[in-house]
């Protein structure tokens, strides 16, 4: 019959309903675009963009000065000016950036209100605009960093139109109707395009922000699910090992040999449950590779039946603790499957390989010429094969290959950490021939 080989990866994701390690989800960016980012790359442009058109305004400021009153026009000056640098020293400290830059939309509408009534002589700006004309545009960008878009909308339309109105006034210069229409409409339409960038841009890392957050919850979700997985494969790993195994054996115990093998099986099981117990999820100890191959081998004596020892050097790396305990748990559980299962008598050859692998790992195999079986028929309820070995090591990042097949007996091979994918091209362990092998004197571990 053809043998079976089955790679852990498949059978761990049907296992799981294709569902996929949190390791492979795509990780999240570094510094990922978002609306805090936004509205300081915003607010620092808006603060040295006033600053410029500020500055540009200083010459027109003292030409009109002595035209107005000197105590107000100081301090509409000193009061928008000292807005600006307040707006500019916000937006890099990340404070009160709304607060200041809503104090300069309402300074500035003031003082736009109010300026006719400073003016002592008109006719001094009646051949040039005022100079609060030239920061209209600034004080429509502030409003839309501090308000609403409706608000700063309502704001972007009411100041141009107000400053309209002062300009057609003696003290605005006693413009005419035309020209402070052409007035208004240069001031919407400026600060309008403003308006419509901030916005655009808020909206688009509001949609990034909305998708980071869907994609973390998707995250956080899968992450969830495969913790429940492992948790599932742990807690039926422990049941199948230190209770559905041990009874199976109690009950089938006729023979002294028997017996012998289902109490050596239930101290296991009772040390086993001790020790997932004691274990701590969290817990970064780590073991050497040695030590866990010996450890390994030692436990061949336990057993009722012998297993011929074919160790090869291991490299000095380490394995962590828990991955550790689940490759152990795994090659007990292959043994105790060819114990069980293979045959009895004589006739029936077992052999254990402990030997390094590539990449510093560690490869376990088990072997017999026994019965065998196919991969394919074993029933699901069987725990042993799929869930105490295959899926137990998958998760702790090693990799099992099993070759088998009825009447010649069976192979399993763990790998720690998981192997690449093996060469379609290469031939399968013929585990007939390894049984019929001459035997390998042992090297040590």
């Amino acid at each position: 019959m053809e043998s079976c080989r089955v790679s852990t990866q498949t059978l761990a994701m049907a296992a799981k309903g294709g569902l996929p390690s949190p390791g492979s989800l795509a990780r999240q960016p570094h510094n990922p675009i978002s609306r805090p980012q936004i509205e300081t790359v915003v607010s620092r442009s808006v603060a040295i963009f006033g600053l410029l058109f500020g500055l540009q305004a200083v010459p027109a400021m003292l030409q009109q000065m002595p035209a107005a009153q000197t105590v107000w026009a100081i301090v509409f000056g000193a009061g928008i000016y000292g807005g600006i640098l307040a707006i500019l020293v916000a937006s890099f400290a990340k404070r009160w950036v709304r607060a200041v830059n809503a104090y300069v939309s309402f300074a500035y509408l003031a003082a736009l209100i109010g300026w006719p009534l400073v003016v002592l002589e008109p006719l001094a700006v009646a051949t040039e605009r005022p100079w609060l004309w030239l920061l209209c545009t600034v004080a429509t960008s502030t409003a839309a960093i501090a308000f609403s878009t409706w608000q700063a909308t309502a704001y972007l339309i009411v100041t141009p139109v107000v400053y309209g109105l002062v300009r057609i006034t003696p003290g605005g210069g006693g413009a005419t109707w035309q020209s402070a229409s052409f007035d208004i409409a240069y001031a919407v339409i400026l600060g309008g395009a403003v308006l419509i960038l901030i916005t655009l841009l808020r909206q688009a890392a509001a949609s990034v922000d909305s998708a980071q957050g869907t994609a973390l919850d998707r995250y956080a979700h899968a992450v969830r699910q495969h913790a429940t997985e492992v948790e599932r494969v742990q807690v039926d790993s422990i049941v199948h090992d230190s209770v559905l195994t041990t009874l199976l054996s109690a009950a089938r115990s006729f023979t002294p040999e028997a017996k012998d093998l289902a109490t050596r099986m239930s101290l296991n099981a009772m040390g086993h449950l001790k020790d997932a117990a004691a274990a701590s999820p969290d817990d970064d100890a780590t073991v050497a590779l040695t030590q866990l191959a010996r450890r390994i081998a030692d436990a061949t004596a336990t057993l009722s039946g012998p297993f011929e020892l074919r160790t090869r050097r291991v490299g000095s790396g380490n394995i962590p603790l828990q991955c550790s305990e689940a490759v152990y748990s795994a090659a007990m559980q292959a043994m105790i499957n060819s114990l069980q299962h293979a045959g009895t008598g004589d006739d029936v050859h077992r052999w254990l390989v402990v030997e390094g692998a590539e990449g510093g790992g560690i490869r376990i195999g088990i072997g017999d010429d026994g019965a065998g079986f196919a991969f394919d028929t074993v029933p699901s309820e069987r725990l042993g094969l799929r869930v105490s070995i295959i899926e137990r090591v998958a998760n702790a990042g090693g990799s099992v290959e099993v070759d088998a097949g009825i009447d010649r007996g069976a192979v399993i091979w763990i790998t720690w950490p998981r192997a690449l994918a093996p060469d379609p091209d290469s031939t399968a362990v013929d585990t007939v021939a390894s049984s019929t092998a001459p035997t390998r004197e042992g090297q040590p571990l």
